[in-house]
């Protein structure tokens, strides 16, 4: 039987993992925390990322924890507006709760995948001769195909693509969920129920997880909000960290100072923006009758301004099932993996740039007040609808490996 180590839990990791096992792998699934870990705030899925997990046949009951975003248009922190409500058009994106995101991706997991956690894996092992390695120091885990899912910092990558280095994007992103017993009532005069406003080096965006008081959409619902601000992470306390939010943001339109005031301390989920620079020249690395694959973050970390980390993830682990699909240990699992790295590298590498152009919206505060003005102004329809409408625009390959649309 084909063997697989899949390295890290996150959505893309367990992704793969059970994508392998229901393909007929043999997968062993190695996890850094002494539990599968899932944070308590939520994400968005694209069009994109709802058919890459339709292609993995994970989709089964995503409307009963998943929530559709209304495209509320973009404001400016007064609340006048740069694109109006509905003007961007086409297919937005879904909401949904990690926690109920990570419960289907563990249910999905069946129980054919041998799961170790508190493993933090500290090298890997490549030879022309023999099958991939990882190891914790203590235990070696060797199979035909080893996928490098565990993020930004991944170790492996380190070690395969050592010009690559982890980087600063120059931001730092905030997200909580709200639950429905302490969220704000929204104002009647609302065009949707959701929207994103842009400031000279800040950005806010809110989205709801179901209707109140409902019992359908997610299990956890509420209202989901994100705040991003140019500059380092803060080290301060939880509370603080709100606290700094709250002058950042708090005379912003309405409903942004109302969620901030409603969000706890513990509700609060701070993380660092950052990306690879050089992207891996590969997203393949050849060993015995197989080799190693980056996937998720390990492979294309990149800022989050087009909401599609989860996204991508679910993107390769839905290539790499193609491609895999009927490939045996030997030369025709050796092609497989190299077209993993043609499929996916020119996508993330063009996604990478894209967000690069919507990242530059936000340093627009570095203009004269005029010329920021008409930077917003221009630059936020032409260049997010334009990112959106790029990134949305992809299908899973068929059974052949052929692409879909990139």
């Amino acid at each position: 039987m084909r063997s697989a180590v899949v390295v890290g839990a996150g959505v893309g990791g367990l992704a793969a993992a059970g994508a392998l096992a229901r393909s007929g792998w043999h997968v062993t699934l190695l996890e850094r925390a002494e539990r599968l870990p899932a944070d308590s705030a939520a994400l968005l899925l694209w069009p994109n990322g709802v058919r890459a997990l339709r292609a993995l046949g994970l989709a089964d009951g995503l409307d009963a924890i998943s929530w559709p975003v209304a495209y509320g248009g973009i404001r400016r922190p007064g609340g006048q507006w740069l694109v109006q409500p509905g003007a961007a058009g086409g297919a937005g994106p879904w909401v949904v709760h990690r926690e109920d995101l990570h419960d289907t991706l563990v249910a999905g997991l069946g129980d054919r995948i041998d799961i170790r956690t508190g493993v933090a894996v500290s090298a890997v092992h490549v030879d022309p001769d023999e099958r991939p390695a990882v190891s914790d120091g203590r235990t070696t885990w060797q199979a035909d195909l080893v996928v490098a899912a565990d993020g930004v910092d991944s170790v492996i990558r380190a070690r395969l693509a050592p010009a690559t280095r982890v980087v600063s994007s120059g931001c730092a992103a905030w997200r909580a969920v709200i639950p429905w017993y302490r969220a704000p009532k929204l104002p009647a005069d609302l065009h949707t129920p959701g929207g994103e406003t842009l400031g000279d080096g800040y950005r806010f965006r809110y989205a709801l997880l179901g209707e109140r008081g409902s019992a359908g959409a997610s299990t956890r619902g509420g209202i989901y909000w994100t705040a991003t601000a140019v500059g380092a992470p803060r080290p301060e306390p939880a509370a603080t960290q709100l606290a700094l939010l709250a002058r950042w943001f708090g005379e912003w339109h309405r409903p942004i100072g109302d969620l901030l005031a409603a969000t706890e301390p513990d509700d609060l989920v701070q993380h660092a923006v950052r990306e690879l620079r050089p992207p891996p020249a590969s997203y393949a690395f050849p060993a015995g009758p197989g080799g190693v694959v980056l996937l998720g973050d390990a492979a294309h970390a990149m800022p989050h301004h087009l909401a599609q980390g989860a996204c991508l993830a679910f993107e390769d682990a839905a290539t790499l099932r193609s491609l895999t699909r009927e490939a045996v240990p030997g030369a025709a699992l050796r092609a497989a993996l190299d077209a993993y790295t043609r499929h996916r590298r020119p996508r993330a590498v063009r996604l990478l740039r894209l967000s690069h152009r919507v990242g530059a919206v936000l340093q627009a505060r570095r203009l004269p007040g005029r010329a920021r003005v008409a930077s917003l102004g221009l630059l936020s329809p032409l260049v997010l609808n334009r990112a959106v409408v790029a990134a949305v625009q992809w299908h899973p390959p068929t059974r052949t490996g052929r692409a879909g649309r990139p």
